[in-house]
C-alpha cells in the first residue's frame, strides 16, 4: 500500500495530532486564558476525527505494511473513545475554576491520550501496540497529577506512574518472549507461528502479555492502583479514566486474543475466565465498605471489566459482540455518574465526595437524585434499565460458548453487586436529610446528566442499531 494510501488510513490520529500541536503553540503564548478556546477547538478536532471514520479510515485496510488496522471494530471503539473525552473535556472548566487550577494543558492532554488510545485498538502489531500504550500511558500520568499543589492528586500520579511501569515492563517482556520464539511482532504472524503444537515460551509470552494488557482495564490481580488514582485524581480525570481507556484496553486485548492468539483460545481461555472470576467478586465486595463515592465507583469499574470480560471468554464472533455492546452502554453508565458526582457540592461551591451526603438528596435535588438512582440501577443490571442488556449479552455469549458454569457464577455475583448500589438509593430516598448541595451551576453538565439517563430509560430503542454495528465490528476480526 502506497503511503498515501497509509496516511487516509490514519487520518483520526493525523487530525488529532496536528491538531494538538496547534493547540499546543495557542497554549504556549496565550497562556491559561486561552482555555476555554483550546477545550472548545480540542472538542471540534475530536469531531472531525470521527467524521473521518466516514471516510477511507473506516472503509477497511491494513497501513504501514501491516503495521496498523483501520476497519468497523477500531471504528467502533474510537467512536467511544472520543465521545468519552468530548465529555471528560467540556466538563472540565467548571472543576478546575473553582479553584484557580484552570489550565490549558487540559484538553491536549486528553488529546494525545486519545491519539495513543487510537493506536492501540487499530495496532495489528505488537510494536505499534507498545507505542499506543506509552503515548496514552504518558499523558495520563500527567492527567492524575494534574492539580499539582493537591497532595491526593500528586499521590495519584505517582501510583499510576509506578504501577503503570511495571506493567508496561511486563508487557514488553511478554511482547519480547512472543517474538523470540515466533520470530516476528505481527499479530498475523504470531497467530501463525502458534498453529500446532506450542513452545513453552509461547505459553509464557501470552501469560505477561495478558497480565500487562490486564493493568490496562484494571482487572484483577492487576487492579491495585484503580481505587485510589480514581480517588485522587481530579473527578473529570477520573471520569476519563473510567471510561475512554477503558473501552481502548478492552479492544485492545479482544483483538490480541481474537487477531494475534486465535489459534490458542484454550492457553488464554483460562486466563480470561480466572481473570473475569476473579474481577466480578473483588469489584463487588470491595465496594461494599467504601464510604468515598469515588472509590466505590473504582470497584463498579473492576466489576464491570469482568462481566465484559465474560464475553471475551466464549471465544466467538458473538462474544466479541457483546463486548463491544457492553462497553458501549457502560460508558454511558459511568459517565453518568461521574456527571453526578461532579454536581455534589456544598453551598460555598467545595467538592464532596463522601456517600454520607448524599442523605435525603431527593428531597432537595429530585432531579439529581433520579439521574444517579437510574445509573445506579443500571449499573447494577436491574431490568428494564440499558445496563441489564449489556449484562444479558455477554452472558448469553458464554451459554451460547458453553461456559454455563461461568454464566450462572457472574448471574450470581451480580447480585453481590447489586448491593452497594442499592445503598446509594437508599442513601438518597430514605435517609434523614443532612446540608443541601449548592444548586447546579452548569447546563452542559445538566444537560449531559439527562442525555445519560434518558439514554439509560430508553436506549432498548436502539438495540437494533447497536447490534448492527456491534456485529459489524465482530466480524471484522473474524
Amino acid at each position: 500500500m502506497s503511503m498515501t494510501a497509509s496516511l487516509a488510513l490514519t487520518a483520526p490520529e493525523i487530525i488529532l495530532s496536528v491538531g494538538g500541536l496547534v493547540l499546543l503553540m495557542v497554549a504556549a503564548y496565550a497562556g491559561d486564558r486561552s482555555t476555554r478556546f483550546v477545550t472548545w477547538a480540542a472538542s471540534a478536532l475530536f469531531g472531525l476525527a470521527a467524521l473521518s471514520l466516514t471516510g477511507a479510515a473506516g472503509s477497511g485496510g491494513n497501513a504501514f505494511d501491516g503495521l496498523y488496522s483501520a476497519d468497523a471494530f477500531s471504528s467502533f471503539a474510537k467512536i467511544l473513545i472520543y465521545a468519552a473525552a468530548v465529555v471528560s473535556i467540556i466538563v472540565a472548566p467548571r472543576f478546575f475554576m473553582q479553584d484557580d487550577k484552570l489550565r490549558a494543558e487540559y484538553p491536549i492532554l486528553v488529546l494525545y491520550a486519545a491519539v495513543g488510545m487510537g493506536m492501540m485498538v487499530s495496532a495489528t502489531d505488537f510494536l505499534t501496540l507498545y507505542v499506543g500504550v506509552e503515548l496514552n500511558s504518558l499523558a495520563a500520568y500527567v492527567l492524575a497529577s494534574f492539580m499539582r499543589k493537591d497532595q491526593r492528586s500528586a499521590e495519584a500520579g505517582l501510583k499510576y506512574f509506578v504501577l503503570g511501569a511495571l506493567a508496561s515492563g511486563i508487557l514488553l517482556y511478554g511482547i519480547s518472549l512472543l517474538y523470540g520464539f515466533t520470530g516476528t511482532t505481527g499479530y498475523a504472524g504470531v497467530a501463525a507461528a502458534m498453529k500446532g503444537e506450542m513452545a513453552l515460551g509461547i505459553t509464557f509470552g501470552i501469560v505477561f502479555v495478558l497480565s500487562g494488557l490486564a493493568f490496562k482495564i484494571s482487572a484483577v490481580p492487576f487492579h491495585m492502583w484503580t481505587p485510589d488514582v480514581y480517588e485522587g485524581a481530579p473527578t473529570p480525570v477520573t471520569a476519563f479514566f473510567a471510561s475512554a481507556p477503558k473501552v481502548a484496553g478492552k479492544a485492545m486485548l479482544v483483538r490480541v486474543a481474537v487477531s494475534a492468539m486465535g489459534p490458542a483460545t484454550e492457553a488464554w481461555q483460562q486466563i480470561v475466565i480466572f481473570t473475569a472470576l476473579a474481577s466480578i467478586v473483588l469489584g463487588a465486595v470491595g465496594a461494599i465498605g467504601q464510604t468515598n463515592i469515588k472509590r466505590l465507583l473504582a470497584y463498579s469499574s473492576i466489576n464491570n471489566v469482568g462481566f465484559a470480560l465474560v464475553g471475551l471468554a466464549a471465544g466467538t464472533e458473538a462474544g466479541v459482540a457483546a463486548v463491544m455492546s457492553y462497553m458501549a452502554i457502560y460508558v454511558v453508565m459511568t459517565l453518568g455518574s461521574f456527571l453526578c458526582v461532579l454536581q455534589m457540592r456544598d453551598e460555598n461551591g467545595n467538592s464532596i465526595e463522601e456517600i454520607a451526603s448524599l442523605s435525603g438528596l431527593s428531597q432537595n435535588r429530585k432531579g439529581l437524585a433520579a439521574a444517579l438512582a437510574v445509573c445506579m440501577f443500571s449499573l447494577a443490571g436491574i431490568p428494564p434499565l440499558f445496563g441489564f442488556w449489556g449484562k444479558f449479552l455477554v452472558f448469553d455469549a458464554a451459554v451460547a460458548a458453553g461456559l454455563l458454569p461461568l454464566a450462572a457464577f457472574g448471574i450470581a455475583a451480580s447480585v453481590i453487586g447489586a448491593f452497594y448500589y442499592l445503598k446509594i438509593i437508599k442513601t438518597m430516598y430514605f435517609d434523614a436529610p443532612v446540608a443541601p448541595y449548592a444548586k447546579a451551576g452548569s447546563v452542559i453538565e445538566s444537560g449531559l446528566i439527562a442525555v445519560s439517563a434518558g439514554v439509560l430509560l430508553v436506549g432498548y430503542l436502539a438495540i437494533p442499531l447497536l447490534s448492527s454495528t456491534a456485529n459489524a465490528a465482530a466480524k471484522a476480526l473474524f
